[in-house]
């Protein structure tokens, strides 16, 4: 039986912490094969589920479908997400701009908002928040 630690809750109340909290989850995947993180957030912004979704070298799956049912299920008032770019250039590519439109529309019919959408590549991180595409 492994033991973890008891922390206080980890709050994600803006970009940089939503960077930092990110950088952490990247750290400890596969740099060659995208990976989407999603983190759901309560009104006070405090992290109450996290999820991955494993991709390959050309991308990660976007299950519009379960984070939307993770969302109602745990009452989310926030999602943060976050996805790699093996190829080393953080620019949003259409699909990633198009996936996240389809999922600030969907959260927003239960009452949750989307947050940001980063998109790490190497030591680069771009929010499309900060890019106004949110």
């Amino acid at each position: 039986m492994r033991y973890q630690r008891a922390e206080l809750p980890l709050k994600i109340d803006g970009p940089t912490a939503a960077m930092a909290f990110f950088a952490g989850c990247f750290a400890e995947c596969d740099p060659t094969r995208e990976s989407l993180w999603v983190a759901h957030v309560d009104d006070g912004a405090q992290c109450i589920h996290i999820t991955r979704h494993d991709g390959d070298e050309a991308g990660a799956t976007f299950p519009l479908r379960d984070i939307i049912a993770d969302a109602a299920m745990h009452r989310s008032a926030g999602i943060v997400l976050a996805h790699n770019h093996p190829s080393g250039d953080s620019t949003p590519s259409s699909s990633d701009c198009r996936a996240t439109r389809r999922l600030a529309s969907a959260a927003e019919a239960i009452d949750c908002t989307m947050l940001d959408h980063l998109i790490f590549a190497g030591q680069e991180c771009t929010s499309l928040r900060r890019m106004g595409l949110l």
